[in-house]
C-alpha cells in the first residue's frame, strides 16, 4: 500500500450522517485494495500522480468568512449574466447560503444530505453509487471513503424545470494545503426534463487545493438533461474526478465539458445506456497552457440496441501544456442497431506542446454503425499570413484561429447565455496567453 493510499485512510470526516457509514466503508475498503497508478497502467499511461503524492494535502478545507468582500466578488464574477439560474455556491466544499440565491423550484428537489428527510434518504441509497463504480474508479473508493455531506437533486415526474441549476464549487487558498471531497447526484424521473450547471472556480491567488469531485447522473425513461461542467480553476488547483452518468429507455444527456489546465486534472466522464433508444451528446474542449496538464477520458457503455452517441472533443494547447485525450466506445454484444461517432481534433499553438490522443472503438455487435477519428495539427502558417496580409496584427490573428477553432461547440451549446458568459473568457485568455509569447519571442 502506497503512502498516500495508506494517509488518505487515515482522514476521516468529522460529522457525517450515520446512514451514509455503509457508503463510506464500502470505500475505504476498495481504496484500501488499490495500488497507485504507475506508467505502467494503461489508463494512467501518460498523467501521473507525483505531485499528488509528494505534496501535503492531508488537512481539511475550512469554513471561510461569507462576508469577505473578495468572496463576494469573486462569486458576482462567476455569476452568468442573464441564465436565471437558481444558484448554490460552495466555498472549499461548505454550503454558504449567505452566497447563494433561495430561488424556488417547485419540481426540483434540491436538498443536502445531512439535511434529508426520511424519503429523500431512502431515494439517495437507493441512487448513489449506481452509476460510479467505486471498484474501477479508485477516486471514486477515494470520495465515497471521505463521503460526509452531497447535494441531491431531484426532479420529479413529467416536470419541466425551466429555471437552471447553477452549482458554484469555489476554492481559495489556506495557510496549509489541504483536500476537500464534492459529490453531486441528480436523480431525473421518468420525463422529466431539467439543466445543471457545475462550476468549478477559484480566486486569482495561487491555490493549494486538491479536489476530489465525483458527479453522478440517473437519467429515468425519457428523462432529458443539460449538464455542463466548466473547470475555470487557477492552474495550481490539483483536481481528480468524473461525471458518471446511467440512461434508461429513451432518455437524453446533453453534456458539455470545458477544461482550463493545472498543475494535475484528471476527469473521467463516463456514460451507461442501459435502455433501448438512449440517446447521448458528450461535447468537450480543453485549453491547457502554460506548463499546465490535462487528462480527459471519456467511456461510453452501449449495453442496449437502437441507442446512438454523438462525441466531440476539440484541445487548444500551448506554450509547455500537456494534454492527453482517451475516448472509448464499448458496444456491447446485446447492443444492436447502434449509432455511435467520436471526434478530437487538437491545435498545438507552439513547438513544445504536447498531446496524447486515443480514440478507441471496441465492438462486439454486428449490425452497429460507428466511426472515430483523432487530427493533430498546429496553427496554419497559411490562414496566418492571410489574415496578417489584411491588415490584421499576428497577435490578433492567432487569437482569431485559436477562437474559431473551438467556436463551433461553444455556438451549439443548449443555453446560448452561457456561450455569451464564456466565449470572453475564453477569448481574454487566448489574448493574453499571444501576448505573453510575443514577449518571450
Amino acid at each position: 500500500m502506497s503512502d498516500f493510499i495508506a494517509e488518505a485512510l487515515q482522514r476521516l470526516p468529522t460529522e457525517t450522517p450515520g446512514w451514509l457509514s455503509e457508503q463510506r466503508r464500502r470505500g475505504r475498503a476498495s481504496w484500501k485494495s488499490s495500488t497507485m497508478p504507475t506508467r505502467k497502467t494503461e489508463d494512467w499511461k501518460y498523467t501521473r500522480l507525483r505531485v499528488l503524492e509528494e505534496g501535503a494535502y492531508l488537512s481539511w478545507a475550512e469554513r471561510q468568512d461569507p462576508s469577505s468582500p473578495a468572496l463576494r466578488a469573486l462569486r458576482d464574477q462567476v455569476k452568468i449574466p442573464e441564465l436565471d439560474a437558481r444558484m448554490l455556491v460552495f466555498v472549499n466544499g461548505f454550503y454558504s447560503p449567505e452566497l447563494s440565491s433561495a430561488k424556488a423550484m417547485d419540481a426540483m428537489e434540491v436538498v443536502h444530505f445531512s439535511d434529508a428527510d426520511e424519503t429523500q434518504v431512502e431515494n439517495i441509497r437507493t441512487h448513489l453509487g449506481t452509476a460510479a463504480n467505486r471498484d474501477k474508479y479508485m477516486f471514486t473508493a477515494l470520495n465515497d471513503s471521505w463521503l460526509d455531506d452531497g447535494v441531491f437533486v431531484h426532479v420529479k415526474q413529467d416536470s419541466k424545470v425551466t429555471t437552471p441549476l447553477h452549482v458554484v464549487w469555489l476554492t481559495v487558498p489556506q495557510r496549509e494545503a489541504f483536500s476537500l471531497s464534492q459529490r453531486l447526484l441528480v436523480v431525473m424521473e421518468p420525463g422529466s426534463e431539467a439543466t445543471v450547471v457545475e462550476h468549478f472556480a477559484s480566486d486569482g491567488a495561487q491555490q493549494n487545493s486538491f479536489t476530489n469531485g465525483v458527479t453522478e447522473l440517473v437519467l429515468s425513461a425519457n428523462a432529458r438533461l443539460c449538464h455542463y461542467r466548466l473547470h475555470l480553476e487557477e492552474e495550481h488547483a490539483l483536481h481528480i474526478g468524473g461525471v458518471h452518468a446511467r440512461l434508461d429507455r429513451d432518455a437524453r444527456l446533453n453534456s458539455f465539458h470545458l477544461g482550463l489546465g493545472s498543475t494535475l486534472k484528471r476527469l473521467d466522464v463516463v456514460v451507461r445506456h442501459e435502455g433501448n433508444g438512449a440517446h447521448c451528446d458528450l461535447n468537450g474542449i480543453y485549453l491547457p497552457r502554460h506548463s499546465q496538464h490535462i487528462d480527459y477520458h471519456t467511456c461510453i457503455e452501449h449495453a442496449r440496441p437502437h441507442c446512438t452517441t454523438n462525441e466531440v472533443f476539440r484541445g487548444v494547447i500551448s506554450d509547455n501544456a500537456r494534454a492527453v485525450f482517451n475516448g472509448r466506445i464499448h458496444i456491447h454484444p446485446d447492443a444492436q442497431k447502434t449509432v455511435a461517432q467520436l471526434s478530437n481534433k487538437n491545435l498545438l499553438t507552439s513547438n513544445r506542446a504536447e498531446v496524447d490522443t486515443k480514440p478507441e472503438l471496441e465492438i462486439y455487435a454486428d449490425d452497429v454503425k460507428c466511426t472515430h477519428g483523432a487530427t493533430v495539427a498546429q496553427l496554419d502558417d497559411y490562414a496566418l499570413y492571410y489574415l496578417c496580409s489584411r491588415g490584421i496584427a499576428r497577435e490578433h490573428a492567432q487569437v482569431m484561429l485559436s477562437t474559431g477553432f473551438i467556436n463551433e461547440l461553444i455556438n451549439n451549446l443548449q443555453h446560448p447565455t452561457l456561450g455569451e458568459y464564456l466565449k470572453p473568457v475564453l477569448s481574454d485568455m487566448f489574448v493574453q496567453q499571444v501576448t505573453q509569447r510575443e514577449r518571450t519571442e
